[in-house]
């Protein structure tokens, strides 16, 4: 238990959001040609938010759309808001039309978050699966993606792992889903990751970007481990796979 709590985040400090989105982009290409080098594949999450919109955006755009076999990478997402895809606040919209839409990807490797249906057990039953068809993994087993790009939220969460949410609590499940929240910022209901996928991942990268996240960052780092005031604290067992990419504003309190 000590060991974990003198854990020692890994922060590559960047100077303005631009540098926070170039850093993140040879994040996900250097991974991803490890990964495809390595077994012929890449196999990577994403989530939605501000923080990775400028990322995305590289990702689409010449000459970088050739930088990466995307005949071999396949897409999957951490959460999702359960609205329709061409929504402004869906995450699998966000990556659509910044660079989903522009690169040579089959359709088959996009394996989508479904947010628009009322039936959220079959949504996550159906998300989990696809999962284990990708990973080739049973019942039990826990898939091991290539990477894993997560943002935090002003109150520490990842993914849609809210502070006491029931989702932080499911460990038997890939997916989850995450009923309606009180708070005006959570109103949607999600579907989720569980964080032993999460934590499962070879590589895991965070962005945070802006002076709304600074105190949080500055509590995250500074405080306890409380994983249920803090769900990001349920990283800090594989603290040695994250890299956290943090801007100057974010960054001004650590």
């Amino acid at each position: 238990m000590q060991a974990i709590k003198d854990a020692k985040p890994n922060i590559n400090r960047v100077g303005t959001p631009e540098d926070l989105a170039g850093a993140a982009f040879k994040a996900f290409i250097d991974r991803a040609g490890k990964a495809i080098a390595d077994k012929g594949s890449f196999n990577v999450a994403i989530s939605g938010g501000h923080s990775p919109e400028r990322f995305f955006e590289l990702l689409g755009e010449p000459p970088s759309v050739k930088a990466l076999s995307w005949d071999k990478t396949h897409i999957f997402w951490v959460d999702e808001r359960c609205v329709p895809p061409e929504a402004k606040d869906s995450n699998y919209g966000l990556a659509a039309h910044t660079f989903l839409d522009k690169v040579s990807i089959p359709a088959d490797n996009v394996h989508r978050m479904s947010g628009e249906g009322d039936n959220y057990d079959k949504t996550v039953k159906d998300y989990e699966q696809t999962i284990r068809e990708v990973f080739n993994v049973s019942p039990g087993q826990i898939p091991q993606f290539d990477l894993i790009v997560l943002g935090m939220g002003a109150d520490g969460h990842i993914g849609s792992l809210f502070p006491t949410s029931f989702a932080l609590y499911d460990t038997d499940d890939l997916v989850s889903a995450v009923y309606l929240m009180d708070d005006e910022n959570n109103k949607y209901n999600r579907i989720t990751l569980t964080h032993p996928v999460i934590c499962a991942a070879e590589q895991l990268v965070i962005l945070v970007s802006g002076a709304e996240k600074a105190k949080i960052l500055h509590d995250v780092f500074q405080s306890e481990l409380d994983e249920i005031k803090y769900p990001v604290h349920t990283l800090w067992p594989i603290l040695s796979k994250v890299t956290w990419i943090v801007d100057s504003q974010a960054a001004k309190y650590i």
